[in-house]
């Protein structure tokens, strides 16, 4: 084997003994407490920047092979006042224009203010980029005249990781205030995504809080091979549009162990995506998973081989949810829900063909985004509503091939229903409530035809 495929695996085992400390834990507003099995995960230990810097540094004295940098030696201030955004830039270049494997160092104790930054590739080699400390968003709005999209944009890099247990504080106040959907008075604007990363390949983002995003708080877009891991997101409930986590035509992408509460959805999954597996979620608040919105604007969509599995939902407005608008094309395929628990869930299970999210009414329209081949199994917990499942596909193109096993959702008052439009089941066993009529797909060809 040779000295960099060792020095490589050695970062990586570094890399894997890093986790997110339990301080500062009461910032986010939520009793995370309540959630064991992800907090678990954050090691109790002592200084953990010095404890990687500690092994970086060794394998620097062996073998020279890491280099590491540290935004303090750009100028980086980190008092929260001074604008590091330039060293956090010049810091990056030299970072990614190293030939050897990177240690791209963030300091704990320090607050970085940041303006617009864009860490752009391809880079020569493996980078870490460990954030010990917080990342803190400009609140001028006027500093993102030049790209109102984004605030921190990692893009086209391959090989990366981004961790650190430290703070990306996306200080959205300012942002939620001047939303149109706040104030149906003021125009609907361009809002920053706070963490973007877009076609990357081969990434990681892990042991990180990311809290109070301008919009949304994490975003994949075009990217491959993905794990985002121990990650605490945090937004208040009515803060507009603040998803958790999105995924936008990303490809082989596991979502694990993540607490989120947000104004939107927990994890939002749209068109061009594949094989996107979520496991030990806790959301709440928030709209809850959602795939999609596809087919807005009759546009063409596509997902498929996505695989939500162990995922708890406190409070939200929706749980397991797939929308899409009329007059679209394409289809959302292969999908799987498995071992969920819900709590006060006011749409438990939900799937709308008819989504409309403007002022005016959406237009009644002939096509649809088809939605086929879906999986509820062993998902249990309480409704806030009477209605715990529904089921409003289109008469054109219906749901197809949907399953149900073990589903046992009951409403406050002890009762429930299900409402079911144009659906067809391949297979129900305990189920409750179940849909009135639990139509085959010959009842339906026929009924469609007599119509």
């Amino acid at each position: 084997m040779s000295i960099q495929k060792i020095i490589l695996l050695i970062i990586l085992f570094v890399l894997s003994i890093s986790t997110c400390r339990s301080n500062n834990l009461e910032e986010f507003g939520h009793d995370f407490q309540a959630y064991p099995s992800y907090l678990e995960s954050f090691i109790e230990g002592n200084n953990i920047q010095d404890e990687i810097i500690h092994y970086f540094n060794n394998i620097k004295m062996v073998e020279n092979k890491v280099k590491l940098i540290d935004v303090s030696s750009f100028g980086a201030k980190g008092d929260g006042n001074t604008d590091d955004t330039k060293a956090f830039e010049q810091a990056w270049q030299d970072a990614c224009s190293s030939n050897t494997p990177v240690n791209f160092v963030v300091q704990q104790n320090k607050n970085y203010l940041l303006k617009n930054v864009h860490f752009l590739g391809p880079c020569k080699s493996f980078i870490s980029m460990q954030i010990f400390g917080t990342l803190e968003a400009s609140d001028n709005m006027s500093d993102y005249n030049n790209d109102r999209r984004h605030w921190i944009l990692f893009e086209n890099v391959e090989n990366l990781v981004v961790g650190g247990g430290g703070t990306i504080n996306g200080n959205g106040n300012i942002w939620w205030q001047n939303s149109c959907k706040i104030n149906k008075n003021l125009p609907c604007k361009d809002t920053p995504t706070a963490l973007t990363f877009y076609n990357c390949n081969k990434l990681k983002v892990k042991n990180l809080k990311i809290k109070n995003a301008q919009q949304i708080h994490v975003s994949f877009e075009t990217c491959t091979n993905v794990e985002a891991s121990n990650l605490m997101i945090n937004s208040p409930e009515n803060s507009p549009n603040t998803d958790g986590i999105h995924v936008a035509n990303t490809h082989n992408i596991q979502i694990s162990s993540a607490t989120i509460g947000t104004g939107d959805d927990c994890i939002s999954i749209t068109s061009g995506s594949q094989k996107v597996h979520a496991t030990d979620i806790t959301c709440g608040p928030g709209h809850g998973i959602s795939i999609g919105s596809l087919g807005s604007g009759n546009s063409e969509a596509h997902v498929s081989d996505i695989n939500v599995y162990g995922a708890k939902f406190y409070g939200t407005t929706n749980g397991l949810r797939i929308k899409t608008w009329q007059g679209g094309s394409g289809s959302a395929s292969n999908i799987k829900f498995q071992h969920i628990d819900m709590e006060g869930v006011e749409n438990p299970i939900i799937i709308d063909q008819n989504y409309c999210d403007q002022n005016d009414p959406c237009k009644d329209q002939n096509s649809a985004v088809k939605v086929k081949n879906v999986v509820y199994q062993n998902i249990k917990g309480t409704s806030a509503t009477d209605v715990a499942i529904k089921f409003d596909c289109s008469k054109n193109f219906p749901c197809e091939g949907i399953t149900m096993e073990n589903v046992n959702l009951v409403g406050e008052n002890g009762t429930s229903k299900a409402i079911c439009k144009n659906v067809q089941f391949n297979y129900t066993q305990h189920v409750s409530p179940y849909c009135p009529a639990e139509e085959s797909f010959q009842d339906w060809l026929l009924n469609y035809i007599n119509s």
